[in-house]
């Protein structure tokens, strides 16, 4: 059977395929797709939660798979920064059924801080790591990391980037195999890590780690083009990268390394790859994983090849790579006349930067803390969530922003510094959840002088709209029990808590002058649902004549749906939602509902 499938949906159909029983994970683009698929197209005898950050979905995972489960944990690469902890241990106490934990990396990076590239962290915790070079091969080989991971009783890290995660192939798919429970957990002391015991797993996780070496030689989806080439130059590539240089692979040009399996790197394979050649370009995203291997190997076996990429300066060492960035690589090695395609003057594209929707309620929180604090000395800390793009202008209310429920404890740590600023830590209900909570603590525990801005739309809206502890809906659609967050705030023993509608403008302007006069931890909830969830109002109008042409509304908060075009401002009526912000801001009546159009 042939289905079109992205390709974060085809490795999730290959995991149900290898028989998958558990699937746990943190919604992050470019791997949010791979659990929504698992648990669209799953079986009643498999499980799926979105677990409350990436540290808990791996340690659930890891007592399923004691118990024997297939399971699969999903992540983006800054996720599996909050997992490492409980990854490094459990590489070193093992598991009983099979766990792949999916590790989407974010070349660009298009929508993440960073550009870390996770081979290095298989590497670091000795795993295996698969690295896809297509959907369709995604799709087969997260089959082949639950082999692996069972036969040898270890986590095992699959390794999709952006583009294998999005791009759309059509998938030869194979019949679904029983979802694997296993026979129970069995009680052994081999679970409890203790010094000892990881001394011990040290010395046999080398050994095993040596074996694969060999082993994954072997491998079908390891492998070498053009053996046969009289050309003395060879190209190694991994993941997306090969599929690129195979659309400017000739068999007669020179060999082709393909590396599917970069940790334990395959080295027999290699050296038979190197032997006989001169030079050899490696393309790969994002880091010289391949690079420094091929360079080790050479000096270990003596091979005089001179190897090039990005350590060299041949390749790039940010972003991601391109089909033409990749021909116009491998022309310059193998000294081909590199082919302009002819191509049309074009206009210069629109720029279109990321912007809050018309109708976000976390533009109306913004620009109320924005509106009250006018002539105050405040730092904003922001988080990790839509309303990061509370940095663009006009809002201009992002004044930091590194890492989940970091905003809250950087906060901290500028108000002791700088006692006289009022010090606001903005973040999310479900960043809140994610890891917001400790960071509160801290404050109350070391009597931090803070306001907490807890921007609760009832979603987990960046990465699609997926439920969290507060919604009171599980990913498998079972309705359960709401965290509450006011109550989890009184339980801390916060004592100045207030709740807001944003929309609510004044009187959320003089709640936020109150907590800002206050010491101690102070927490505001603007509670108002996400756009995208909740049904819109009737769209605004502009009446032109009580208009003054101020541009206040178009100026000062930013919104998509509000224009101006020669002086006249507009609303797009197919933007609005009605919110009613620009309406409050206007100081001439000029903006209503249908008593104006």
């Amino acid at each position: 059977m042939k289905k079109f499938l992205m390709g974060n949906e085809a490795i999730a159909r290959g995991a149900i395929a290898a028989g998958v029983s558990f699937v746990s994970g943190y919604p992050g683009t470019p791997s949010t797709e791979v659990l929504e698929s698992v648990a669209k197209f799953r079986t009643d005898d498999i499980y799926v939660e979105w677990s409350v950050n990436e540290k808990s979905a791996l340690e659930v995972a890891a007592g399923a798979a004691y118990a024997g489960a297939y399971t699969m944990v999903t992540m983006k690469q800054v996720g599996l920064n909050v997992a490492s902890d409980p990854l490094m241990s459990l590489a070193y106490v093992g598991i009983k059924g099979a766990m792949v934990i999916v590790v989407a990396d974010d070349p660009g990076p298009i929508s993440s801080q960073t550009e870390q590239d996770t081979r290095h962290f298989a590497q670091f915790a000795k795993l295996p790591v698969f690295d896809p070079s297509s959907a369709q091969e995604a799709y087969d080989m997260i089959g082949d990391a639950f082999e692996y991971s069972h036969r040898y009783q270890t986590p095992v890290i699959f390794r999709p980037t952006t583009r294998i995660c999005h791009g759309y192939a059509t998938i030869s798919l194979r019949e679904n195999g029983p979802a694997v429970k296993g026979d129970g957990f069995v009680k052994d002391s081999k679970w409890v890590i203790f010094p000892r015991l990881s001394y011990q797993n040290h010395i046999k996780i080398e050994k095993r780690n040596a074996d694969l070496t060999d082993i994954l030689s072997d491998y079908d989806k390891n492998m070498i083009r053009g053996r046969e080439s009289s050309c003395r130059k060879g190209i190694a590539a991994g993941g997306v990268s090969y599929a690129y240089a195979c659309d400017s692979y000739q068999d007669s040009d020179c060999k082709l390394l393909k590396i599917s399996t970069p940790h334990p790197f395959p080295e027999k394979l290699a050296v038979e790859f190197l032997n006989g050649l001169d030079e050899v370009l490696v393309l790969e995203e994002l880091d010289p994983v391949i690079e420094r291997e091929l360079l080790m190997i050479c000096g270990k076996y003596g091979l005089n090849v001179k190897i090039k990429g990005k350590l060299t300066g041949d390749v790039k060492n940010a972003g991601e790579n391109s089909v033409s960035s990749v021909a116009a690589a491998m022309d310059k090695l193998l000294g081909r006349e590199t082919v302009q395609a002819e191509q049309k003057e074009l206009p210069a594209l629109p720029v279109r930067p990321p912007v809050l929707c018309a109708g976000c309620p976390h533009r109306a929180s913004f620009y109320a803390v924005k509106r009250a604090m006018k002539g105050r000395k405040a730092v904003f800390s922001g988080d990790i969530g839509c309303y990061t793009l509370g940095n663009a202008m006009p809002l201009d209310m992002v004044d930091t922003c590194l890492c989940m429920g970091a905003g809250i404890t950087i906060a901290q740590g500028i108000h002791r510094m700088q006692p006289d600023t009022v010090n606001f830590a903005f973040v999310g209900d479900s960043t809140f959840f994610h890891t917001g909570i400790p960071g509160i603590v801290n404050a109350l525990y070391n009597g931090t002088d803070i306001v907490v801005a807890i921007l609760d739309n009832s979603t987990t809206a960046m990465t699609g709209n997926q439920p969290h502890p507060g919604t009171g809906m599980t990913m498998m659609g079972d309705i359960s029990e709401k965290i509450s967050i006011p109550d989890i705030i009184k339980a801390l023993g916060v004592k100045d808590l207030a709740i807001v509608d944003p929309f609510d403008f004044e009187a959320t302007c003089n709640t936020i002058k109150e907590l800002a006069d206050k010491s101690g931890v102070r927490v505001i909830i603007f509670k108002s649902p996400c756009i995208s969830v909740s049904k819109p109002k009737k769209a605004l109008h502009i009446d032109a004549t009580k208009c003054k042409k101020c541009g206040r509304c178009v100026k000062e908060i930013g919104c998509p749906a509000l224009f101006s075009i020669k002086g006249e401002i507009s609303i797009d009526k197919a933007l609005c939602t009605g919110c009613g912000l620009c309406k409050n801001l206007c100081n001439f009546g000029a903006i209503g509902g249908e008593e104006n159009v």
